[in-house]
C-alpha cells in the first residue's frame, strides 16, 4: 500500500511555526551616564541610604553589570565624585585669562569666577556631599584638595609671587596668602549658601569687592617693601582717604559747634524780646 501521497498531504497541511520576535534590549548606559545617575542619588539620600539596588533600578541596569564595572558601592561612589570634581573644577587657563594689569582687578575677576563656580548647583552639590562623607572616607577629601583646591592654591601662590618681588616673599608666605584668599573671598559665600543662606547677587558681588580690598590691605602691610606699583598706588589712595575722612570729621565738629552756638543765640534773643 502506497502511503506517500498521504504523507505529502500531511506535510502540506502542516504550517511552519512563526518565529517569536525578541524584545529589543534596552541599551546599556555608559559609565559616565551611570556615574551621573549615581551621584544624583547619593546627593539626595546620602551614601548609607543609597543602595546599589536603587541605583540599578534608576539606571535600568542589572546589579551584575554595575559590580562588573566598579566592584562595589564604595568604588562606584568614589568614581562618581571624581568625575563630578573633574567636570566642575575651574581650569587654570581660565583663571590666567581673567588676570588684569593690576593685582586688585585680577583678584576681583578671579574671586568672582571661583565664587560663581562654588555657588552653582554642581558646586553646592559637591560641597554638601564631600562635607558629609569625607569623615568616613578621608580619600575623598584628599582627592578634592589635590585635584580641585590644590591646583587653585598653587596658581594663586604663583600669581602673588609674580606680582611681588621674588626675593621679598617666601614660598611659604605666598602659599599662606593663597589659602587666606580662598578662605576670605570664596569660603564665606560658599559656606553660607551650603547652610541655606540665600543672598542677592548684588550683595555677594559687593562683599567680594570689600573682601578683596581687605585682603590686599593686609597683604600690603605684610609685604610693604615688596609692593608693586599698583599696590603702592592703592596704599597711597588709602592714606589719602584716611586724611580726607579726618578732615571731614573736623569740619562736622565745627559745624555742630556753630549750630549749637546759633541755637543758643536765638534762644537769648527770644528771651530779651
Amino acid at each position: 500500500m502506497n502511503t506517500r501521497p498521504k504523507a505529502q498531504n500531511a506535510a502540506r497541511k502542516k504550517k511552519p511555526r512563526p518565529l517569536k520576535s525578541r524584545r529589543p534590549r534596552r541599551p546599556s548606559l555608559s559609565n559616565e551616564e551611570l556615574l551621573d545617575k549615581a551621584l544624583d542619588l547619593f546627593s539626595q539620600h546620602g551614601y548609607e541610604r543609597t543602595s546599589v539596588e536603587t541605583i540599578t533600578a534608576t539606571a535600568g541596569m542589572a546589579k551584575r553589570t554595575v559590580y562588573l564595572r566598579f566592584g562595589d558601592k564604595k568604588a562606584l561612589f568614589i568614581a562618581a565624585l571624581q568625575r563630578a570634581i573633574e567636570r566642575w573644577r575651574v581650569p587654570i587657563e581660565r583663571l590666567r585669562e581673567a588676570e588684569r594689569d593690576g593685582l586688585e582687578e585680577s583678584l576681583l575677576a578671579i574671586g568672582q569666577i571661583l565664587v560663581d563656580n562654588l555657588l552653582s548647583p554642581a558646586g553646592q552639590q559637591l560641597l554638601r556631599l564631600t562635607n558629609a562623607e569625607s569623615g568616613r572616607m578621608p580619600e575623598i577629601g584628599e582627592y578634592t584638595v589635590q585635584e580641585g583646591t590644590g591646583r587653585t592654591l598653587a596658581y594663586l601662590a604663583d600669581l602673588f609671587r609674580r606680582h611681588f618681588q621674588p626675593d621679598k616673599i617666601e614660598m611659604s608666605e605666598a602659599d599662606d596668602a593663597a589659602e587666606a584668599f580662598l578662605h576670605l573671598i570664596v569660603g564665606g559665600p560658599a559656606n553660607a549658601a551650603a547652610w541655606g543662606v540665600v543672598r542677592d547677587k548684588a550683595v555677594i558681588d559687593r562683599r567680594i569687592r570689600f573682601s578683596v580690598r581687605l585682603f590686599l590691605h593686609g597683604l600690603m602691610a605684610q609685604f610693604a617693601d615688596a609692593a608693586p606699583a599698583d599696590a603702592t598706588a592703592l596704599k597711597d589712595e588709602c592714606l589719602r582717604l584716611k586724611r580726607l575722612v579726618s578732615q571731614t570729621i573736623k569740619q562736622l565738629d565745627k559745624a555742630r559747634e556753630h549750630l549749637a552756638h546759633a541755637g543758643t543765640s536765638g534762644r537769648l534773643a527770644g528771651t530779651l524780646t
